[in-house]
């Protein structure tokens, strides 16, 4: 039965595949009608250029051949039997085609090319998105979305100041590359391969050790490009990432952070491990330049992103360029912030819902997105016996204050957790998935 069934799945798939290439949107048809169109005028226009006698030999000897089929087998029979072998012609040679195309290009045999082209025309026709953020978060997004749209910018926080990137920035002078490091890798076709390469980090070699692939590329493309902007445009065209990445200012940013106790702490790799409550942020220089391409994108923009990262080092910094705070401010599109699953140490602690939103609200002085997607359900027993180990804790969603600070709730199950080490994050697939519905207008949080 296995060998009988065989040959019929390998023709019914044939024939979808032929079926495909017929989709609204491929922009297809139009093009083999053309072609066959120029061919048949290309061979009227020649027999004229040649005073028209073979081609009235050749429609008489056609007229004779017709006529001689007819009068042996019957026209309703003869005339579907050569329109069927037309047919079947034209799309043999067609399926030859587009498999010498495939095997010169190389493509995955288990991907058919129609299937890369129709969701190559499904992704350019995504809604146009833009992120802001930085750290896994951001990436873990990217992850997501990339699935649904190539029309994504994001844009990422250069304040940066420890490991590999903060090495570089003290010893080089270029922009830390970390984070945008993560985002290319995000965004790459192949994705697990180029993060693999970007992440590798040097075991051995005077200077080189501790630092990663990724790291060092970007900052060679910097020297080689003239700044961090061509550097990421340049990398992004080695990479076929799907989307942009934009360092939100070209500015040497660092950070500071005033504590409760009256402390003030800089640099951003140290604000976290301070201890204490955050009660003030800013950078050095105060007020820098955004870069221009990034405010473009923003007000470009239908969907806009906020989150998910570290709220004082990853997502406020992008807020304290004054431009990219006034671009996101006055756009009229949909804008939701995603809230961290769980407090953060030495940034968040006990924070709630609200007072996430609060502090995006104080650097911004004014309303920056109107929803915040929280998660549902709360992490395993194991997860939170791990977290709280480090004083760690899911972030309460104190419903009716975010109704007072006039933000929609959007709640979804969105995490993901590693069931040996215990560590939660959001899930990529899904948490694009809410996302995406609540853009279409499909998802009702009022309902969930």
């Amino acid at each position: 039965m296995k060998n009988s069934a065989l040959p019929k799945k390998k023709s019914f798939r044939r024939a979808n595949r032929w079926y495909k290439w017929l989709s609204p949107g491929l922009f297809i048809k139009r093009w083999l009608l053309l072609s066959a169109t120029g061919f048949f005028l290309a061979v009227i226009g020649s027999a004229i250029w040649i005073k028209l006698t073979p081609i009235y030999r050749l429609l008489e000897l056609t007229s004779r051949l017709l006529g001689f089929i007819a009068n042996i087998v019957p026209n309703f029979i003869s005339g579907p039997i050569v329109l069927l072998l037309g047919v079947f012609l034209v799309f043999w040679g067609q399926s030859r085609t587009v498999g010498s195309i495939s095997e010169v290009f190389q493509i995955d045999k288990d991907k058919e090319l129609v299937d890369l082209l129709l969701d190559r025309r499904r992704l350019n026709r995504g809604p146009k998105i833009v992120v802001i953020g930085g750290g896994t978060g951001l990436s873990t997004l990217l992850r997501g979305l990339k699935q649904y749209s190539s029309n994504i910018t994001a844009i990422v926080t250069v304040a940066d100041d420890g490991g590999s990137s903060g090495r570089l920035r003290r010893e080089i002078g270029v922009q830390p590359p970390g984070d945008i490091r993560n985002c290319l890798t995000a965004l790459a076709d192949e994705e697990e391969l180029l993060t693999e390469l970007f992440k590798y980090r040097f075991e051995a070699g005077d200077g080189l050790v501790g630092h990663s692939f990724g790291n060092l590329f970007l900052t060679a493309m910097s020297e080689i490009t003239g700044d961090l902007e061509q550097a990421v445009a340049a990398s992004s065209q080695v990479l076929a990432i799907r989307g942009k990445v934009l360092p939100a200012t070209l500015s040497d940013v660092r950070l500071w952070a005033e504590m409760e106790d009256g402390r003030l702490i800089e640099g951003e790799s140290n604000i976290s491990k301070a201890g204490g409550k955050i009660c003030g942020i800013g950078c050095m220089p105060a007020f820098p330049p955004a870069l221009p391409a990034a405010v473009k994108a923003i007000k470009e923009a239908e969907y806009i992103i906020i989150g998910p990262g570290s709220l004082y080092t990853s997502i406020i910094p992008n807020f304290l360029v004054p431009e990219i705070t006034d671009a996101v401010a006055s756009s009229k599109v949909p804008r939701i912030y995603i809230c961290n699953i769980m407090t953060q140490p030495g940034e968040t602690d006990n924070y709630t819902v609200s007072d996430h939103i609060r502090a995006i609200d104080r650097i911004g002085k004014q309303q920056l997105f109107d929803a915040v997607l929280v998660h549902h359900e709360p992490p395993s027993a194991k997860s939170l016996e791990r977290y709280a180990r480090e004083n760690s804790h899911p972030v309460y969603l104190d419903r009716e204050t975010v109704g007072n600070l006039n933000r929609r709730v959007v709640m979804a199950n969105v995490m993901e957790e590693d069931e040996k080490s215990g560590y939660v994050r959001h899930d990529p697939a899904q948490l694009a998935r809410v996302l995406l519905r609540w853009y279409s207008g499909k998802w009702h949080p009022k309902k969930h």
